[in-house]
Parts: structure tokens; sequence; C-alpha cells
């Protein structure tokens, strides 16, 4: 990491700054596990169940042609595949393999651990605080859920 920096930082900056630290560890932790990040991101947004091409567009923020390649490349790895929707049987969702359970399980756990370990210089009180802060401007401002993490990770 670089040299720590002395002097007060604006809620703007430290936000894009920890953002891009963020998106770091998260690609750092997805060349350890041989994915691309939005191949990592389409995997965490589907552990809890498979979602629709629409409403996986709108999580991962990708238009429809960028979608489709994406689950086209991930479903050649054997980690998604594309299955009816029940209420539609014009549409299709996309769900988890075994195999793509296996490799996100793997893959979140060591996320969570990385990204646990970024405010590792603030005590107790700090982190309950800045998860606090944190939690509610993503409340505010309506982020869908496409990383819920887990109680041994700080949640």
């Amino acid at each position: 990491m670089a040299k720590a920096e002395t002097g007060r930082m604006g809620v703007v900056t430290a936000l894009v700054r920890s953002s891009f630290l963020v998106n770091a560890v998260y690609a750092q932790v997805s060349r350890a596990y041989g994915l691309p990040p939005q191949q990592g991101q389409l995997l965490c947004v589907l552990m809890p169940q498979p979602y629709g091409m629409s409403e996986l567009g709108a999580m991962l923020g990708l238009a429809k042609s960028s979608l489709t390649g994406l689950v086209d490349r991930t479903a050649q790895r054997g980690l998604v595949r594309r299955e009816p929707e029940p209420q539609d049987a014009r549409a299709v969702r996309v769900a988890l393999t075994d195999e793509g359970r296996v490799l996100v399980d793997a893959f979140y756990e060591a996320t969570c651990r990385a990204i646990e370990e970024l405010p590792s210089g603030l005590d107790e009180p700090d982190r309950d605080r800045l998860a606090e802060l944190l939690a509610r401007v993503v409340r505010d401002n309506e982020v869908p859920a496409v990383f819920a993490g887990t109680p041994s990770a700080g949640g």
C-alpha cells in the first residue's frame, strides 16, 4: 500500500477512494480464483437465488448486451445456467450451477475476509460507527443487495 496521508479528506474523496480500494481487493481476490471481477460479481449476486435478466441488469448496472455476454461467458465456464422463468415461459432466469455454488462460496468468504482487513486500523467502536454510517448511505440510496456480507466477516 502507499504511504499513509496526513490531513483531512472530504466525503467525496473518501468515498471515491474507498470505492477504488474495495474494487482493487475484489479484483485481486477474483484473480486468485481465476475469475474476471464481473463474473465474481455475477456469482455473488446469484448466491441467494436465481434472477431474471432484467433484474440482473439493474442490479449490476449493465446494458442488456453486456449482461448477455457476461452470462454467456460465465455459462461457458459451467458456473451458471439459464433456466425458464416459472411465471413467463418466454423469459429466462440465471442460476448458479453446482460448480458455480462451490466456487462462489469460497470466493465470497475470501472476499469478505480481505475486505474485513481494510479497516483493521480502527478500534471496534469506530468500525461499528463506520458500518452504521455506510449502511445508512446504502439504504438512503436504495442500493441493491449485491453483496450481503457474513456474520463472521462483519456482515
